[in-house]
């Protein structure tokens, strides 16, 4: 779940995009930043690492399994997800782990309370993000690390072209906007980072890509992206913002299906990776 996104879940259930979004791990989502995450518990086996729009905490919880004798705190703006959050690290038989609501903008921890802070796909969807990193840096130690990784929705790269993808594509952008978020957030997530206060000496930037190609991975998408448009997410989103709603959903939805179904169908978008050491 992103920071600014409402779930539509129901206590302790999958939301609606958890087809997508419960695929993420630390493993496939903040690979930057594990060969620091290692060296860091070689030194201090009880790292305290505060994961920052958890969502339904698979990522959280891949943490958790990584630092054993740490402790993970997952925290998101929805308190709809958190009994999620705790069903799937419960499923998992993680125990030093802990969810809880609360917003990044006013994280409810003291000063340098964290070896690592970290947020995957949230200051994308948020106005200031310059002000959540600013909040992050604020509750991480001296010495400790605040990594993000963000994607850059302009960069997005899909072949075919099919109409009902590139209408789908000009709505997500129109969401984003609206809900005060910047579909080309990736290139910006350095003056983000250097805007909060940090220096440029203190930053470590990197990309990678965010792919697509394969039979399973064409199917997850597309699969994430019907449940929305089905289900009435997107519309409810646009209907909030007050987005003229021209789209034929269910003829996008169409096209996401066709679109995994090809052979030649790839998908693919960059995601900047920020490492700021404190």
């Amino acid at each position: 779940m992103d920071q600014a996104q409402a779930s539509g879940a129901k206590p302790g259930h999958p939301p609606p995009q958890s087809t997508l979004h419960e695929v993420r791990t630390a493993e496939n989502s903040a690979a930057f930043l594990l060969p620091k995450l290692r060296s860091m518990k070689e030194s201090n086996a009880h790292l305290k690492l505060l994961d920052v729009g958890c969502g339904s905490g698979t990522i959280s919880t891949s943490f958790a399994k990584l630092i054993p004798d740490g402790q993970v705190t997952g925290i998101d703006v929805n308190a709809n997800i958190i009994p999620r959050a705790r069903a799937v690290a419960e499923k998992a038989g993680v125990e030093n782990i802990e969810f809880q609501q609360g917003s990044v903008f006013q994280l409810p921890f003291d000063d340098e309370t964290f070896d690592i802070t970290w947020c995957h796909q949230v200051l994308v969807h948020i106005a200031n993000p310059w002000d959540a990193l600013r909040e992050m840096l604020r509750v991480t130690k001296r010495g400790g690390i605040v990594a993000a990784r963000e994607g850059d929705y302009e960069s997005e790269c899909v072949w075919p072209e099919l109409p009902g993808l590139t209408a789908f594509h000009g709505l997500m952008a129109g969401l984003m906007i609206a809900g005060g978020g910047t579909p080309a957030a990736g290139r910006q997530l350095l003056s983000w980072a250097l805007k909060a206060g940090a220096e440029r000496r203190q930053i470590e930037l990197g990309y990678s890509a965010q792919s697509y190609n394969t039979p399973n991975e064409r199917t997850i998408l597309s699969q994430g992206m019907c449940q929305q448009l089905r289900g009435g997410g997107f519309r409810d989103r646009a209907l909030k913002f007050g987005l003229e709603v021209k789209e034929d959903f269910e003829e996008m939805a169409k096209a996401w299906e066709e679109w995994a179904q090809r052979e030649d169908a790839t998908l693919s978008s960059l995601h900047a990776e920020i490492l700021v050491q404190k």
